[in-house]
């Protein structure tokens, strides 16, 4: 049971060889943007560290740009 394209009502799933059902084209448009939010989540807090090692550089009197 689920809504699929607007109906809600009872759905057959595909399966592969393996016995892995095949996502939707929704479905597989749903993961990517989760996948690509995880990543934008990642890039900013790998961006905050950097700032931070870059401060605690600038505090012990080292320039990181100059690195």
């Amino acid at each position: 049971n689920g809504v699929y394209e607007g109906e809600e009502r009872q759905w057959l799933r595909w399966y592969d060889a393996a016995d892995n059902w095949i996502p939707t084209k929704d479905e597989k448009t749903q993961r990517a943007e989760q996948r690509a939010k995880r990543a934008e989540q990642q890039i900013t807090q790998e961006r905050q560290r950097a700032e931070q090692l870059a401060a605690k550089l600038r505090a012990l009197g080292i320039d990181p740009d100059q690195l």
